[in-house]
């Protein structure tokens, strides 16, 4: 039998066969786009900062200590690029909600093959949007708390040295929120029992967001796997509700 934390891999390794089928493709042309926009922004971004955000974070250390600034400014860099990396990918999961949820729905179709959505329509689109932004806000009400309470952390020198281990668990259960919750909100599961939900599915979940975290750090490989992780995230909701 397998372990529950290793299904993630197996999810979101079929979520991207699945937006590379033909029956998907044209769902995925728009948070495509969207995702090539925004990761291209960060590159142009992040090059252009990260060398003063990680001077800023490292603490000044006495002369006669400044042989651990070669063991802190990995430890500090690898604390920057997870910084950096979950603010964009919540930025980007933001605006394109309202793509990501409908590819969720059209991804569940598929997979459950019984269309019990409303048939496609722009105007289905559009009216998507008010939800999406609301379950979104929902969300950021969730991370804002917990995010600023890790860069308070981060802030503190000495203690410091634990927020990079504690921002990547944090990251690694909020992209199993984050993804997860688009099949959710389409099925009308409120927030609190979809939280609630993803505990009684602890493990599943943190192998899920581990290897969607994973994968959304590589460099272009990023950008489709936003897409492929919406898919791999409604097989999760499928599989694992039934």
């Amino acid at each position: 039998m397998q372990a529950p934390v290793l299904s993630g891999p197996q999810y979101l390794r079929e979520g991207l066969k699945l937006v590379l089928s033909p029956n998907l493709r044209l769902f995925v042309l728009l948070p495509l786009a969207v995702n090539l926009l925004l990761f291209g922004g960060l590159i142009y971004f992040a090059g252009h900062q990260f060398s003063l955000w990680v001077d800023a974070l490292m603490p000044s250390l006495p002369s006669w200590l400044s042989f651990l600034t070669y063991i802190l400014w990995p430890l500090f860099v690898a604390l920057v690029v997870l910084m950096v990396f979950f603010t964009f990918t919540l930025v980007a999961n933001i605006i394109a909600a309202p793509f990501n949820g409908f590819l969720a729905e059209k991804v569940e179709v598929v997979v459950r093959g019984q269309d019990n959505f409303p048939a496609f329509s722009w105007g289905e689109l559009v009216a998507m949007v008010p939800r999406t932004f609301g379950r979104e806000m929902r969300k950021l009400g969730y991370f804002l708390p917990r995010a600023i309470g890790l860069f308070i952390l981060s802030l503190i020198p000495v203690v410091n040295v634990v927020a990079a281990p504690l921002w990547l668990i944090f990251g690694v259960w909020m992209m199993a929120i984050q993804y997860i919750d688009y099949p959710a909100d389409n099925n009308k599961m409120s927030w609190q029992d979809m939280l609630a939900w993803l505990r009684q599915k602890r493990w599943q979940s943190l192998g899920f967001g581990g290897i969607t975290y994973l994968a959304l750090m590589i460099p272009l490989v990023n950008v489709l796997m936003m897409p492929a992780a919406v898919a791999g995230a409604t097989l999760f909701w499928v599989r694992e509700r039934n």
